[in-house]
């Protein structure tokens, strides 16, 4: 799956115009845009382990540092890393 096609200003829009739409209609006060959206999956996939070089591509972007951006700074999971030394039977 690429997110890229967003990068074509119709779709882009189309898209806009059916998150406002929606969130209109089930009265949500928060703003939220489809780039929100955009936002929230790529750290969402961050947060399940998704290597960062697939949602790089996921979101069509060509550096990483554009990526950064979009994954939000996330403390969820940073217990379960473990050192590769741990692993060495010394």
């Amino acid at each position: 799956m690429t997110l890229s096609l967003f990068k074509d200003a119709k779709s882009w829009w189309n898209i806009q115009h059916v998150v406002k739409k929606i969130v209109n209609k089930r009265g949500i006060k928060k703003q939220v845009t489809a780039h929100t959206l955009r936002h929230s999956f790529a750290t969402h996939l961050l947060e399940n382990g998704t290597d960062n070089r697939y949602i790089q591509s996921s979101l069509g972007h060509e550096s990483p540092k554009t990526t950064q951006i979009h994954t939000h700074v996330t403390t969820k999971g940073f217990s379960s890393i473990k050192s590769p030394l741990e692993g060495l039977d010394i």
